[in-house]
């Protein structure tokens, strides 16, 4: 078959690209089934953002990109065309309600929770000598019981033993390295445990007081000084077949650690800083855990909730593309959030719920601003975070999707996870090289997710001609269009492209896009080549590879 874009796939592709603008007919009615008191008190909230800049929001969004949307950020990849379907045809008002129940409940949501705080915590490409793996079986264990996500923060900050056997430690471990002695231990673990669980960046201060606010230099240090009774140990063993010692497994164990922490200001003082939690000063004598105290604090005294907060904003971020704050690990009076109040009130919910992912996340999403077209309409034009503007959350905003949801999101558009043709053990390796090959030729970090629109030849090939788009456009017996070319279910050409935009797009063609589309193919005489060309061009849109 042919791998490349044909003059026929580059007028199908323009086509869908005039077109799905207005393709889908949009609702004015909001209603999601939930009559949840904290919900409603949301939409107060945003609503009065909308008021105060006088900005009219987005309408709903259609049954079909809503599925898609809450698809993508609960379970981590589209719909498949059965669950489109049915979707669709339910006539239930609450069905919106009642579907965030389901994909909660849903195996898949664990799954796509454990691999975004993976990332979050250690990375897509972990450090050396921790165990991924190890983390992400804490974690999965933890979503699956829908554990407080204090007792999560808890566990990260205290955890100790084999990276394995405890995968918490491996949050904290990738940042130990060094000799346990020097000045500056722990450096990178402080860094990260502040802005990952406490959304702030006081690494700013590890060598200079804040220039914008009153965080001053000993705080970073302060903090460090929590850090300093923990060392990795790295534990090597004999292999006999190299005749050398090879890696084993690594470890964090405690170290006797009792003294202050010394640090040096620009001006060349010699200063010393005690643990000191924000303005709660700890006695440090005798065996203190410092580990202990610090997640004590963390976790469960804080009065100021601070790593609730840190949470709300995130969740937030992760569900509209934006948070209160920008950079979401970034809260302090140098960057106040777009909707303070909100923020406080939903962080105060959140706790007095007893820190429940769940419960927040139904409360996001059964939001009327989570429920609105991503669409701008002539008076939210100025709701445009992407140039700089405070999100006004007037609209969804356009999210590209992760490495790992477009993997899966190829898989179900393919059908390739029911073809059969691969083990458990086969498609992890599959998923592994196909985020490798993403990563190194899309680039992008932990921190700056890559995304599908820098342009090179390398990147626009990975998608156009992998092997996923190969698999689901061949018409060879097994594959996805074979399937719905040959099926008695779709006797007539419509029923065929209707087939293939919802496997792909979640949604029904529009008359026009129908009209469109039946032109260019017959420019093929090759029916199924002509089919061919639809849908790579469907898997290759914007459309696609965007959560909107």
């Amino acid at each position: 078959m042919r791998t490349v874009a044909t003059p026929v796939r580059a007028m199908i592709a323009a086509a869908l690209l005039v077109s799905s603008a207005g393709a889908a007919q949009k609702s004015s009615t909001f209603t999601t089934g939930s009559n949840d008191p904290v919900i409603q008190k949301i939409n107060e909230f945003i609503r009065t953002g909308w008021e105060e800049n006088e900005v009219r929001p987005s309408p709903v969004a259609d049954d079909a990109e809503w599925l898609r949307r809450v698809s993508l950020d609960l379970v981590g990849q589209i719909p498949d065309s059965a669950t489109v379907e049915a979707f669709l045809a339910d006539k239930d008002p609450a069905k919106r309600s009642a579907l965030i129940e389901r994909l909660l409940e849903d195996p898949r949501h664990v799954r796509n929770q454990t691999t975004v705080w993976a990332n979050i915590l250690v990375g897509r490409n972990a450090p050396d000598r921790t165990s991924r793996p190890g983390l992400e079986k804490f974690l999965r264990e933890s979503f699956a019981r829908n554990r407080p996500w204090n007792e999560i923060v808890f566990d990260l900050m205290t955890a100790e033993g084999h990276f394995e056997e405890n995968g918490a430690v491996n949050f904290l471990l990738g940042q130990l390295q060094g000799n346990p002695n020097d000045e500056e231990y722990a450096v990178e673990a402080t860094a990260r445990a502040t802005r990952i669980l406490l959304g702030m960046q006081v690494q700013c201060t590890q060598c200079h007081d804040h220039p914008f606010n009153d965080w001053k230099q000993n705080q970073f240090w302060e903090f460090n000084s929590f850090l300093r009774q923990v060392r990795r140990r790295d534990v090597d063993r004999y292999d006999a077949a190299s005749g050398q010692m090879v890696d084993d497994y690594s470890e964090l164990v405690r170290r006797d650690y009792q003294g202050p922490v010394y640090f040096e200001t620009r001006q060349g003082l010699m200063k010393v800083a005690y643990p000191k939690y924000f303005e709660q000063e700890l006695e440090s004598r005798g065996q203190t855990d410092r580990r202990q105290q610090l997640a004590d604090l963390m976790a469960k005294n804080d009065p100021n909730h601070q790593v609730a907060r840190a949470f709300v904003n995130r969740m937030w971020g992760h569900y509209f593309g934006y948070g209160f704050t920008r950079p979401v690990d970034d809260m302090g009076p140098h960057n106040p959030p777009s909707h303070p109040e909100l923020l406080d009130w939903l962080t105060e919910e959140f706790v007095r719920s007893g820190y429940d992912i769940k419960q927040l996340t139904r409360w996001i999403t059964n939001s009327e601003a989570y429920n609105l077209t991503s669409q701008f309409n002539p008076g939210n034009e100025i709701d445009n975070p992407s140039v700089g503007e405070t999100p006004l959350f007037s609209r969804m905003y356009v999210k590209t999707l992760t490495v790992e949801q477009l993997y899966e999101s190829l898989l179900i558009a393919t059908n390739a996870e029911q073809s059969g043709q691969v083990g458990y053990e086969e498609a992890q390796r599959q998923r592994r090289e196909w985020t490798r090959d993403f990563m190194r030729i899309f680039g992008g970090n932990d921190d700056d997710e890559p995304t599908l629109f820098s342009g090179t030849i390398p990147q626009a090939l990975l998608l156009m001609n992998g092997d996923l788009v190969r698999q689901a456009t061949s018409v060879e017996s097994g594959g996805f269009l074979a399937a719905v070319l040959n099926s008695p279910r779709f006797k007539s050409d419509a029923a065929r492209v209707q087939a293939l935009y919802v496997s792909a797009l979640g949604r029904i063609p529009s008359r026009v896009e129908y009209g469109k589309i039946e032109k260019v193919m017959k420019l093929n005489p090759n029916r199924a080549a002509a089919y061919q060309d639809l849908y790579w061009a469907l898997l290759n849109s914007n459309e696609f590879v965007l959560n909107h």
